[in-house]
């Protein structure tokens, strides 16, 4: 069963807007055995929307489009597809209601041109958008294929997909091979170092390594593809295994999980605070941590030291061994990770101190990093040399930042 996904928004197109749809869609149907065999990213144009959908009903089982159903002039989605299908749209009377209660609870008017929304190409199936307005759609045509409409905001499309579009394509009977994965993102390491670490285990085809970088880590997959999920997965195990195995200092979090997240349930299980110093990272990892809802039972605070002075007049570092060490260095990790901790009454202090660039020396070079973990029992602190630009350090130190306090959360 071969899919095919078009992507509308002239803001894709410009380059705007990041389509992480994609990738979201294609990982989830191979999952299910349905074979993506092309993406197609259209503006916001009528003609050139309805020509791209008339080529794509001739040639796939199923196409999925994302975007262009919101209220305004230019979201020509539903529209478009109704016309090339040749049916009329039809007011769908338990979308407006779910609409104006989205308004309602938000003690908000809808504006009349909501009510564009709740409009359907006749006889469709809709999907209810728990997180917005704008639902989606399920279209089966006269001569078998089968037409899926999604909204463009990813938080909005996935829920779609997870409550209301997963269990309809799991009940398609004709689908071929599952694909599946196993991710090891790692930090602190080069692409080239990590394929040189796995030699002698790539260059196969079923199952299958890839690797991808981006700023601050690598991701390191394994794929397998069979005729069920588990024989896939019993063809990655061993692989994945071995894998992990040779990357283990390097790995911080696997598949789709957010580090941020295991820690902060890490935190809550063993009812720990914590508080964070930092320096190269200016904030960056307080921001990851206060992404996940209800940091505040575990998160106490933080304080941004970016220069000297500050590490000197907020975090009461003696400026004399700080001359003597520098900045970044072992000793002003340790000393910003126990004052943090002390000065904001937490039990763990996290602090990060590197130079990011573009200045340099030979004792100092660019993605020397120092990581310290004040905790109950003494200061763990740790050198990285990060690899890449003042944004791929920077990131990667928040990653390890990360792993360092998984791994005594978790006694590793």
């Amino acid at each position: 069963m071969r899919a095919e996904l078009i992507f509308t928004g002239t803001e894709l197109l410009l380059g705007q807007t990041l389509n992480t749809n994609a990738q979201y869609l294609g990982r989830n149907l191979s999952n299910l055995g349905i074979e993506v065999t092309l993406h197609t990213t259209v503006g916001d144009d009528w003609d050139r929307m309805a020509a791209v959908f008339r080529q794509a009903l001739g040639r796939s089982d199923i196409i999925i489009t994302t975007g262009g159903l919101g209220p305004t002039s230019d979201d020509l989605t539903k529209e478009t597809i109704a016309e090339v299908l040749g049916l009329p749209m039809v007011l769908h009377e338990e979308s407006l209601a779910s609409i104006k209660q989205y308004f309602i609870v938000r003690n908000n008017e809808m504006p009349a041109s909501n009510i564009k929304q709740a409009y359907f190409p006749k006889g469709a199936e809709v999907l209810p958008n728990p997180c917005g307005t704008a639902p989606g759609a399920i279209i089966k045509t006269d001569n078998k294929k089968i037409v899926i409409i999604l909204p463009g905001p990813p938080w909005e499309l996935e829920a779609i997909y997870e409550n209301s579009l997963l269990p309809f394509l799991s009940s398609l009977p004709v689908r071929g091979d599952v694909t599946r994965f196993t991710t090891f993102k790692l930090t602190g390491i080069r692409e080239e170092n990590v394929q040189e670490l796995l030699n002698g285990l790539d260059g196969f085809s079923n199952p299958e390594i890839s690797y991808t970088a981006s700023p601050g880590e690598v991701h390191v997959r394994i794929s397998a593809h069979a005729k069920t999920s588990a024989e896939a997965d019993g063809l990655i195990k061993p692989l994945a295994g071995e894998v992990k195995r040779r990357l283990k200092p390097y790995i911080f979090a696997i598949d789709n999980e957010k580090i941020e997240n295991v820690i902060g349930e890490l935190l809550k299980q063993k009812k720990l605070s914590i508080a964070v110093a930092e320096s190269c990272t200016a904030g960056l990892v307080e921001s990851r941590l206060c992404d996940i809802p209800g940091c505040s039972n575990y998160l106490k605070g933080g304080i941004v030291c970016y220069s000297r002075m500050a590490k000197e007049k907020i975090l009461n570092i003696d400026s004399e061994i700080l001359e003597k060490h520098g900045a970044v260095s072992e000793w002003a990790a340790v000393s910003m990770a126990q004052n943090v901790r002390r000065l904001l009454d937490a039990d763990l202090g996290l602090a990060v101190t590197g130079e990011a660039g573009p200045t340099t020396s030979e004792s100092k070079p660019i993605g020397l990093v120092y990581i310290a973990l004040a905790t109950p029992g003494g200061t763990i602190c740790r050198e990285y040399k990060m690899p890449g630009r003042r944004t791929a350090i920077r990131q990667g130190a928040v990653n390890a930042s990360f792993k360092m306090i998984r791994h005594y959360l978790q006694g590793i």
